[in-house]
């Protein structure tokens, strides 16, 4: 039988023993063995630091980007195999999907924020420049760079390919290796995986390591640098949260546990319309998807007591057409439990709901099944429970870890929202409802003990993702029980892999820390106009100036007339006198713009390709016909596309009047060409 080796130090290990057996989840047999004896845990770690670290480091955030892109490319190419072990796991062909080609998703959506979101650059500026003195020679600026340790990630049976991938992708691209650790039950697939990452040559050695088995003295090993990932149960996320390791060296930490999530339908929902048919498929499915082992999953599906027996009636009568077995078969839609121990955890849990609640359709102890042998394989009928006196602990504090739920009565939004509180914390809440009174009061009632909320209506259910779907650019995670902690949320996850410093200095020595332009610089005025550079020439700090130039009056005229804006304080004299702010008729702050851009632009074809956009614009000072302006452009941020002949120049402005006071601020984005390569 093989035994998962564990790849560590830039090489494959095999265990020291014959380690313990992992078994199908479907049929019993023994899939493979695993252990993790004879793992040196602190070189592991010591050599994602010294290889792994550095070589992640040299590389910018665009460069990283397309790493992970071509990773992604690479396993989409395996699916089918992957597909095919997740088998052997219980999971039916449409779980499987959410699993791998849900992590495969995730590595194609942070490669995209990388290189949209982030500058092809080693450092992350973050927020404006703060002015720290009256004159303005002391400033600070937020700045995140790497963490020089190594992303841990401890991961859930549920998930093999998903939870890896998504914990590596924001990683990676914030420049930290990652070390794997499965969980047991369903290492074999996260195994494979690993070995088509290797095997890929993509990723830089050091980047990725797995270790399967027991993690042993493994958190001994962290230091202050490092970063801990978990997924997994609530009271395992204590256990580790309180290693003496983690606490003493304030080991960052990031837990995401299972939670008592819950589903609740608006009083405005009856049978007949389509969000009362949205919340019963919604419940289905999150009972079913994966055999209700997501950490997402509806355990509490609250109703309006006049209600309860129509929903009742609808789920049981979808649950009954849930074929479940062998998910080899094509007509099976629930396949097995991860293993026989699980689902004797998901009875004892049940057995504890039971004292609270009464089944509404399932038999806990016995289930039909295709394809296969009930007792062999780890089977468990949907179960869907009712809880008449919702103020029973049971519901609200055990979680079953599977395909159960259970229905609980409510009368109006607070007590909705008072129950959905007594789960204590949760991942994922949704709320099906057309009322968006009624959706407003709950959503904000119950935000802060939720890390997503979802609304379903039916403006949405079309393209809606559903309940328990986590997705690359929001946060996963929640508050209290389920962990206290946040997984991806786009940029957010990358920042949680790097250290903010705040970092205080003159505005010169601050420009050349950063890269990036900070007032108060000298800036660099030549002969050649910077616009007449290419990328590669220009400096940050390189100045255009443009002007004087006078606005007339009928400069103000003309544009309200092309324009159309004749808005009073452009065109109304005694009404604009009337304005303490204006004092008498002032330009059009769009038409300063324009008299701006007249004056720094440089109109002969070049190097600058195209003009992208403002940010960041403020009109400070009214301008009144007869002021003369100046313009000043300074070159504040260069930033090179990775693989593109082009790269993007974003450019302080600062337009002034006669007495030097600044009238108008912004930013100026182009697009500049890198010089011609000649063959």
């Amino acid at each position: 039988m093989v035994v998962l080796r564990s790849y560590v130090s830039g090489s494959w290990s095999s265990p020291d023993d014959e380690g313990a057996p992992l078994r199908d989840a479907v049929t019993g047999e023994e899939v493979a063995r695993i252990s993790s004896a004879g793992i040196d845990m602190g070189a592991a770690l010591d050599h994602g630091r010294r290889v792994g670290g550095p070589v992640l480091r040299e590389l910018t955030f665009h460069q990283r980007a397309a790493l992970l892109k071509a990773l992604a490319s690479h396993l989409r190419e395996h699916r089918e195999e992957l597909y095919a072990l997740s088998a052997r796991t219980g999971a039916t062909l449409n779980d499987a999907r959410f699993d791998v080609d849900g992590g495969i998703g995730v590595l194609f959506g942070y490669a995209s924020k990388g290189r949209r979101e982030l500058p092809n650059d080693r450092i992350l500026i973050e927020g404006n420049v703060e002015p720290l003195s009256k004159e303005g020679t002391f400033t600070g600026q937020h700045l995140c760079t790497p963490s020089r340790g190594v992303a841990v990630q401890i991961n859930a049976f549920n998930f093999p390919v998903w939870g890896p991938l998504e914990k590596l992708a924001p990683a990676f691209l914030a420049g930290v290796p990652s070390l794997i650790k499965p969980a047991s039950q369903t290492a074999y697939l996260t195994a494979r995986l690993v070995e088509l990452i290797v095997e890929s040559g993509i990723l830089p050695e050091g980047t990725v390591q797995m270790v399967c088995g027991e993690p042993r003295d493994l958190l001994d090993h962290l230091t202050e640098q490092d970063i801990v990932g978990f997924t997994g149960s609530a009271s395992t996320a204590r256990l580790l949260r309180t290693h003496p390791v983690i606490v003493g060296n304030a080991v960052r930490f990031n837990a995401e546990a299972d939670s008592l999530n819950c589903s609740i339908l608006g009083p405005d929902a009856t049978p007949g319309t389509p969000e009362f048919d949205l919340f019963v498929d919604q419940l289905v499915t999150e009972m079913t998807v994966k055999a209700g082992q997501k950490c997402t999953a509806i355990r509490r599906a609250l109703v309006p007591a006049s209600r309860i027996d129509d929903v009742a009636g609808a789920a049981a009568e979808r649950l009954a057409a849930i074929t479940v077995g062998n998910p080899a078969v094509p007509e099976v839609r629930m396949g097995a439990l991860a293993g026989l121990d699980q689902r004797e955890e998901v009875r004892r849990s049940l057995k504890a709901l039971l004292d609270a609640a009464r089944v509404v359709t399932g038999d806990p102890g016995r289930v039909e099944v295709v394809g296969a042998d009930a007792e062999r394989g780890a089977f468990m009928a949907p179960i869907l429970l009712r809880a008449d006196d919702a103020d029973r602990a049971e519901p609200h504090e055990v979680e079953a870890f599977g395909p159960v739920s259970t229905l609980l009565p409510y009368e109006g939004a607070e007590r909705a929202i008072e129950l959905a509180a007594r789960g204590r914390g949760s991942l994922a809440g949704s709320v099906v409802t057309a009322d968006a009174d009624f959706a407003r009061r709950v959503v904000l009632g119950t935000a802060p003990w939720h890390g997503r909320l979802l609304v379903l209506t039916t403006e949405d259910a079309k393209e809606s993702t559903g309940h328990g779907s986590p997705l690359p650019a929001l946060v996963h995670g929640g508050p209290g029980r389920a962990g206290g902690g946040e997984e991806l949320g786009g940029i957010r996850g990358v920042v949680h892999h790097m250290r903010r410093t705040a970092v205080q200095a003159g505005p010169a020595m601050l420009t050349a820390i950063t890269g990036r332009w900070v007032p108060g610089t000298d800036r660099t005025v030549t002969g050649e106009h910077p616009f007449r550079k290419h990328l590669e020439d220009l400096r940050v700090g390189d100045t255009a100036v443009g002007g004087p130039r006078a606005v007339t009056l009928d400069d103000v005229e003309h544009f309200a007339e092309f324009t159309g804006d004749t808005f009073y304080a452009h065109m109304d004299e005694e009404a604009a006198r009337a304005n303490p702010f204006f004092g008498g008729r002032v330009a059009h702050g769009y038409l300063i713009v324009s008299f701006a851009a007249g004056m720094f632009v440089d109109p002969a074809p070049g190097p600058v390709l195209a003009n992208y956009g403002l940010e960041n614009l403020r009109f400070l000072a009214p301008v009144n016909p007869g002021d003369e302006l100046t313009v000043t452009l300074t070159a504040k941020q260069i930033t090179p596309r990775e693989g593109a002949d082009y790269g993007e120049v974003r450019w302080d402005t600062d337009v002034t009047n006669q007495d030097g006071a600044s009238v108008a601020k912004y930013d100026v984005l182009t697009l500049v060409a890198k010089r011609p390569v000649h063959d």
